[in-house]
């Protein structure tokens, strides 16, 4: 059967690779498989190999157009012309909290009100210079992989890959709001009003809450390659 291919997120399609003569190996307890080439399904797969230890090259099946993933139904041919497949790096996001832990983001980073129709304040700044400040029920931060997502939802553009981010308001106080396109490494934001409790999402995971003038920081961690392959969407249809 050959060098085996690691399958996160979906038991039945590693059935599926196997029937079709294709060796697996199959994620156990939730650790992502020591495998040279690892197939992730679904957004949440892609998102845990991202976290993991390692530098596997990713097929992304049923994963969302930020990672040109493939349809389900595809996988066994795409699976089969990972020879020939084109390589994009995306980053991982490494989130610092206010005490100093750190979080792992492959999509998104959010903070938004925790209550329905309270909004905050955020400014959101950079290393040189502070970007903008902003009323809104709350922030997202984008990486490419993760701009056709919510980011876009919000009224953000879609990137190609990069190291650089979205930043988009949601649902803010101004009628004419200003979304940015920033160098994602030095990015922070910051609560300027003590007026609603504000949660962070780490890719969508409720991480914690963050106070009146705490802050988030963004850096670089190493980036994720995917596969690009015939049966790949496009990332702007």
């Amino acid at each position: 059967m050959g060098t085996p291919v690691g399958v996160v997120g979906d038991d039945a399609l590693a059935d599926v690779l196997r029937d079709a003569g294709i060796a697996v190996e199959r994620d156990s307890d939730g650790a992502v498989p020591d495998t040279d080439r690892v197939v992730a399904v679904g957004e949440d797969a892609v998102a845990a190999v991202a976290r993991a230890e390692g530098d596997p090259l990713v097929l992304p099946v049923a994963a969302g157009r930020g990672v040109r993933s493939v349809p389900r139904d595809d996988a066994v041919a795409a699976v089969s012309g990972l020879a020939d497949a084109r390589i994009e790096t995306h980053p991982v996001l490494h989130v610092t909290m206010p005490d100093g832990t750190v979080e792992q983001a492959f999509w998104d980073v959010t903070l938004v009100t925790a209550d329905a129709a309270r909004i905050s304040e955020f400014t959101i700044a950079s290393t040189a210079d502070r970007i903008g400040q902003f009323r809104a029920d709350g922030v997202v931060i984008a990486t490419a992989a993760g701009s056709p997502g919510y980011a876009h939802r919000v009224g953000g553009p879609i990137l190609a890959p990069s190291d650089q981010a979205v930043v988009a308001p949601i649902a803010p106080f101004a009628t004419d709001p200003d979304h940015w396109v920033l160098p994602v490494d030095g990015l922070s934001a910051s609560i300027e009003r003590d007026e609603a409790t504000v949660e962070l999402l780490v890719d969508d995971r409720i991480s914690r809450p963050v106070s009146y003038q705490e802050r988030i920081t963004i850096s670089l961690g190493s980036p994720v390659r995917t596969a690009v392959v015939d049966k790949s969407q496009s990332r702007f249809e």
